[in-house]
């Protein structure tokens, strides 16, 4: 591995580029911690986002007005406001009110930095995957609502096992772009010190000078990353394409 690491810097060295840091094994230990829970952020923040767009996208076709109009609200202010500024939002305003009140009762805050970024993701992508699921909703043919309420199905049973099944699939290729985006997204983790990959890279380059060198890395994780959630979704959706809805 050591000759292996060493051949890699000595070759990138002559395309001018300097890769030393990956000899320390200090700074080495942090990029590849900081890889590992970036992945952390990307799987829990799918799984995340996915269960909050479909408590959102049911609250949204509600027939009680009150929680349609509110979920309705919360959609739009959380689309339209930048990631970023929610994230702050959340981390110096509500968790240090969360903090505060928790002193007072002698406890602790057991909310990380982690947690936050996974909860603020997941929502923000959540509103997403709503608006998408909705559209799947809407989408499914009358006939076959008309056939599922001649079985007897009330409303609440409809919705969760006929339209948001079918819905999932109408709504597959929307998902699957927007879980792209997420993956991205999570590089705002670093803005509240989370020891993600951008992070970790920010740390070494301030000490060795090395910015290109890790960007160039950055880039190369990112699209990998990306292209490979992409791929699983094209799979998905081969997989679940439904002969007679649309799709050959």
């Amino acid at each position: 591995m050591d000759a292996a690491i060493a051949a890699l810097i000595a070759g990138a060295r002559h395309l001018g580029l300097n890769y030393a840091f990956l000899a320390d094994a200090y700074d080495r230990g942090a990029f590849v911690h900081g890889a590992w829970v970036t992945l952390e952020l990307v799987l829990c923040t799918l799984a995340g986002s996915l269960a909050a767009g479909v408590a959102l996208a049911a609250a949204l076709t509600s027939r009680h007005a009150l929680v349609a109009g509110a979920t309705r609200a919360f959609v739009e202010v959380t689309r339209n406001t930048p990631t970023l500024v929610q994230l702050y939002c959340a981390f110096l305003v509500l968790n240090m009110l969360i903090t505060h009140a928790l002193q007072d009762a002698q406890r602790s805050n057991p909310l990380t930095p982690f947690l936050w970024v996974v909860v603020v993701l997941s929502l923000h992508k959540g509103v997403f995957h709503a608006e998408a699921l909705r559209a799947g909703i809407e989408a499914v043919p009358k006939v076959t609502l008309e056939a599922a309420a001649s079985l007897g199905f009330d409303r609440r049973t409809l919705l969760w096992r006929v339209q948001l099944p079918l819905a999932l699939r109408f709504a597959l290729p929307a998902l699957v772009n927007n879980s792209v985006e997420l993956v991205k997204a999570t590089a705002v983790a670093s803005a509240i010190a989370v020891g993600d990959i951008t992070y970790a890279s920010i740390m070494i380059w301030t000490q060795r000078d090395n910015v290109l060198e890790l960007m160039v890395l950055l880039l190369l994780f990112f699209g990998v990353l990306t292209w490979v959630v992409s791929r699983a979704g094209n799979w998905l959706e081969l997989r679940l394409r439904m002969p007679g809805y649309g799709n050959r």
